[in-house]
């Protein structure tokens, strides 16, 4: 009975000594003073190019009495459509896509089915802007739809690249110069933080022609001027001076 109250009472002092450890551990974290001569600081790089995607959709709306009947009349202008693109079609430089279908009923004031209404559309996207307006002009079951640019992929990824490098090479200018303003040798990267942001600058003004004209004016190009993009990249965080 001595013994086992013995141990409790040995317990009971290691459970004192532990709490007041942690305590005193918790006290010197609290009380830890922040590290000095620490700078935060950004710089950024960015870099505009001429837009090398262009991306161009033709489309058509057909209406009839029944569902089975403008299916029809989509597919016969749809398929028209592709025989013309894809004869011309060449990777990268045009490529052909089907874009969106939709096909559903039309209601009367009463609320019962009266007609059916569905749109098809086909795009053409590459770089080869002369083909792709040709291959649109002379595309006569659709008409135009939208047009737009864009940076191609591989133009996208490299200019993230050249920019990136660009931002990081000046973050570490400014250091360095910032360390030696104050009297420094020297710097250490403390937080680093990286964020991009993509502005196309880019704009379309096509000549579209109107549906009843269109057969007048076969076989066109469809005239359409490209913009240019822009990539941002910033570069901030914190340094130590040393």
């Amino acid at each position: 009975m001595r013994r086992s109250t013995a141990l409790s009472a040995v317990h009971r002092s290691l459970l004192v000594l532990a709490l007041l450890g942690t305590c005193a551990l918790a006290q010197a974290q609290t009380h830890t003073p922040p590290p000095a001569n620490v700078v935060q600081l950004s710089a950024s790089g960015f870099k505009e190019v001429q837009q090398d995607w262009l991306s161009m959709s033709l489309n058509t709306t057909k209406e009839g009495p029944d569902a089975g009947t403008v299916q029809n009349q989509l597919k016969v202008a749809l398929d028209a459509a592709l025989a013309v693109a894809k004869s011309t079609a060449v990777p990268q430089q045009m490529e052909v896509r089907t874009g969106q279908f939709s096909l559903y009923p039309r209601y009367s004031s009463s609320g019962k089915i009266n007609g059916w209404q569905g749109s098809t559309e086909v795009v053409l996207e590459g770089r080869d802007f002369a083909r792709i307006s040709a291959t649109a002009g002379k595309i006569q079951t659709l008409t135009m739809g939208n047009v737009g640019f864009s940076l191609s992929r591989e133009a996208q990824q490299a200019l993230e690249s050249d920019v990136q490098a660009m931002a990081i090479e000046r973050f570490q200018r400014r250091a360095s110069e910032i360390a030696k303003g104050f009297g420094f040798t020297a710097y250490s990267l403390r937080e680093i933080a990286i964020s991009s942001a993509d502005q196309g600058g880019g704009y379309v003004r096509p000549r579209v022609m109107a549906m009843e004209a269109k057969a007048a004016m076969s076989d066109a190009p469809i005239a359409v001027e490209a913009g240019k993009s822009m990539v941002n990249v910033t570069v901030s965080g914190s340094i130590q001076l040393r």
